[in-house]
Order: C-alpha cells, then structure tokens, then sequence
C-alpha cells in the first residue's frame, strides 16, 4: 500500500469516517452505551488539543493505562493527531512495573483508569520528574475535553514517524519498547485484517484481547476503524462467563480470543443455558499468543459451526504475519504467511531449513518495529535489516504449513535430542483431565535436564499420584518414550503474560 508523505494515522482511522458519511454509525459498543463515529472523532480532536494545551510537545511520550474503552481510542488517536506518542500498557502490572515504564519512557503525562490509580501513584513517586496523572472517565477529565474546541491543526507527520510504543509482554523478563510508525496500523489493518479476516462495514467485532497490547490493539481498533465497522469492548476481565455473555447480547459476527481462554469455554460447565450458545452470527474466530491445540480448534469448530483461524504474530511485528485461512484451516499449524509478509526458516548456522526440519522463524513486512527504545544490544540481535528474528522455532511441510515447535530459548535437549515443550503439552492437553499444561527443563539428581509438567485439571478432577502416573504413561503413548515428563505438578492456574502466553521462566524459577 503507497501511502502519501504527508499522512497522519489518526486520519485514516478516524476523520475519514466523517467525509465518507458514516458519521451517524456506530463505531463502539460498551457499558456506558454506545458511541458514533462523529463523536469519537469529536472526543480525539479535543483529546489533540487537550494535550497541546498541557504543554506535551511532538514526539514526547504520553502512558494510556486504562480498561478498554472509546476513551482509549480517543487518547490514542488524539495523541497521533498532535504528533505525540502514545504509549499503551499492561493494566494487569505491579507498581513497580509502571515505575520502571514510566522512567524509560519519559512520559510527560500518564492517563489512568481510575481502579488504577494507586498503583500509578505509587510508581509516579518514584520518577525522577513524575508525570502529570490524569484519571479518565471522572469529572476533571470531561471538563479537561470540553474546555477544547478540537479543530486545531493535525500534526504534519509521514508515514515514517515514530507513532506508538508497545512494551513487550515480557515472557523473558523485563519488557521492551517496541517503537512503531504511523505507517504500521494501516498495513495491518490492509494485509490482516481485510486481506486475510475479511472484515467488512457490517461486521460487529468483539475481542477478549485488550487494546493495550498488539493482538487487541488490532483486534478492536484500527481494523474494525479501517473497515468502518462496529467493535464490542468489554472493560471487566475476560473469564468464559463475561465472554459468552457478551457474544449472546451482542451477536458479534467475529471473535477474537487466545487458546487458553476457546479450551476454558469449551470445558466450562457451569454456563447459563441462555449463553453457552454463544453468538447466533459468529462467522469466524481467530487466536493469537500461544499455538492453538488442534483438538481445541476441532471441538469448537463442531460446537460453535464456524472456523477458528490460529495464527502467530508478535509486539515487534504489530500483529499476525502468519495464519490460517477462510476454508483453509489446518489445525495444529500456524497457517501460511500473510499476504506482504515474507517468512523464512533459519538453521544454526543461518542457512535456509529444508521442509520438514525445525529452524528459527525469521520475518519480513511493511509493520516491523523500528528498534527497541534503549535497547542496543537486544535491537541489534532482533531486527536485522528488513528482517526480524522471532525467536520462536518452527517446521514448514511440503504443502507450505507451518506448526509451531516452541521458543528458542524454551528448547529442551533430553538424551541428546532437541524436545519441544509444546509437544510434550499439545500431548498432555489431549488428555481427558488436563484443561492445559506448561513444560520447563529440570534437572534430576545427576544434573541432567528433563522435561517437567505443570498441569491445570479440568473441573471436577482432584490431582492425585494415581493421575499423575496416569499423565506420564499418556505422555509415552503419544510421543516418543524419551519425551515424557519425569515430574508432574499440579496447579491452580499457569503464569500468563496479557496476550495469554506461558510465562515459563517463571516456572522454571
């Protein structure tokens, strides 16, 4: 897509609406109501001016920690819309997680929910210049729109200027600003989210993914507001009631979800009979964050009638770059590159994998993060020329599918022999009993590594030796005898990062 050199996302995404006559539509749909195109345009105007007005000059950095809302489309957007870069994160994180982004950011002002408030106070005092707070949602904030007239001038950016940052989930340890461009949102929104989704103007969107990170930031903004589309924001957590709820109210005709959250709907049992049957007009689902276990895809495709579309995406590369597609799933694999992208398999030694090897997943596209904001030694090892280094590590066969084999630095080498971890859990998640699981390395009495299983069960089943044993035997009858996890916990729940991925050094301290 060519773009002009003189572009402004916020543009796009939001004003076009207007002089295109769907100014009266519907674009959100929410607990407060609803909000139209003309007034989400209205509120990102004076959400420009707002900050110009608090003295926030172009390219500084400004926090969204809020729920989902219109009013963190407004700030993000209006942020664009002054040449100001907006920064949207976790809202699940520790003081001292905000203290850290606060200091590496520099943000001049951070805009908070108001459940979220304490924490942002407590990470404030520990700035070396805190930030201005402002709570959104309250009096002070409406009073702060209304005192703007929202038509000052758009900031003259290309398509080439830093638009956003993205911290990375952070399943490695401490995240990474992932800066992006104003380029980025629409070449998602062209190459994903129509090319590949197909969402159109009628589609009624509704993603358990947040916005404050890359799978939902696509998901339930830029491309429904690329399509003109209506999206369904849900501010609560996403749990398997919250979200059967919401898809029978709303009928959306698109979901978009992770695979914990698809094996923890299909396995609830205790959902009112008004919602287990979901939405009536879903057409389609997508997944993100972890590979989806082929028989969660299965069984929802035979619950539900229609398709979950696994793919991969990343922070660094804005969204999903390799999927399945409409009548062409495949499940227990990524799908194929997305149209624009360009993915290649690497060996060791940086030479091509052959079909049917493993190799490191290397890619291509038009939304690449620049760089990691001060983080040389981390860019230099990630971003290579046009190429991105993933670090996750996967097979291609002969009709050009790709399955995910796990992290590169998640490997396990047992006996000698390179294991996946994701094959050792897709085998223990087939079992009747497991809900889902996470393999690590352990070390046994002889300091020789072994793979070790951390198991949720499903409702109703008491963890016991008997299970355990059970489990193990299971393991050796789907997967070579040297696969097997030597050890077996059970446990409430697994660490998750906020895109639904397996925070496995956790587990492994």
């Amino acid at each position: 897509m060519e773009l002009p050199r003189a572009y402004n996302a916020s543009v796009h995404f939001i004003d076009r609406h207007l002089g295109e006559g769907r100014g009266d539509r519907v674009a959100y749909v929410h607990a407060g109501g609803t909000t139209t195109y003309r007034r989400l345009a209205d509120r990102t105007a004076r959400a420009a001016d707002a900050l110009r007005r608090l003295g926030v000059p172009a390219e500084a950095r400004v926090l969204l920690c809020l729920h989902d809302s219109p009013d963190f489309v407004a700030l993000f957007f209006g942020a664009l819309r002054a040449g100001v870069v907006p920064v949207p994160v976790n809202t699940l994180l520790t003081a001292d997680d905000y203290a850290f982004m606060i200091e590496d950011s520099r943000a001049r002002v951070v805009f908070v929910s108001e459940a979220l408030l304490p924490k942002i106070e407590e990470a404030s005092k520990r700035a070396p210049k805190p930030p201005k707070l402002i709570v959104v949602g309250g009096p002070s904030f409406e009073a702060l729109l209304e005192a703007e007239t929202g038509t000052a001038e758009i900031a003259a950016t290309t398509p080439d200027d830093v638009a956003f940052w993205l911290y990375s989930s952070g399943s490695t340890g401490r995240p990474k600003g992932a800066i992006h461009l104003h380029s980025h949102l629409v070449h998602t929104a062209s190459l994903y989210g129509e090319g590949v989704l197909g969402m159109r103007a009628d589609d009624v969107v509704f993603s358990a993914a947040k916005l404050f990170f890359a799978y939902g930031l696509g998901n339930a903004m830029t491309f429904p507001l690329h399509a003109g589309a209506c999206a369904v924001l849900l501010a609560d957590r996403p749990t398997p009631a919250s979200v059967m709820r919401t898809l029978r109210e709303h009928a959306p005709t698109i979901f978009c979800g992770v695979p914990t959250l698809f094996a923890s709907i299909l396995a609830a049992n205790d959902l009112p009979v008004e919602d287990a049957k979901g939405s009536p007009r879903l057409r389609v689902s997508i997944s993100a964050g972890e590979a989806l276990p082929a028989h969660v895809g299965e069984r929802w495709r035979a619950r539900f009638g229609s398709d979950i579309l696994d793919g991969i995406g990343s922070t660094e590369m804005l969204h999903i770059f390799l999927s399945n597609n409409h009548g062409d799933v495949r499940y227990g694999t990524s799908g194929k590159p997305v149209p624009g992208y360009d993915v290649e398999l690497r060996d060791d030694s940086g030479g091509p994998s052959p079909d049917g090897e493993e190799g490191s997943l290397w890619v291509r596209g038009p939304s690449s993060a620049v760089a990691y904001w001060n983080q040389r030694e981390k860019s230099l090892a990630t971003f290579h020329g046009p190429w991105t280094r993933t670090g996750d590590r996967y097979v291609r066969d002969a009709d050009g599918y790709f399955t995910y084999s796990g992290r590169a630095d998640d490997m396990l080498k047992v006996s000698g022999i390179w294991v996946s971890p994701f094959e050792v859990e897709s085998a223990l998640a087939a079992h009747e009993a497991v809900l889902e699981a996470a393999v690590v390395g352990h070390a046994d009495a002889d300091e020789l590594v072994k793979p070790k299983a951390f198991v949720v069960l499903r409702p109703g089943r008491t963890p016991s030796d008997a299970l355990a044993a059970e489990l193990s035997a299971f393991v050796k009858s789907k997967l070579a005898p040297y696969k097997y996890p030597r050890w077996i916990e059970f446990v409430d729940e697994l660490p998750k990062t906020a895109t639904g991925k397996i925070q496995r050094y956790k587990l492994r301290q």
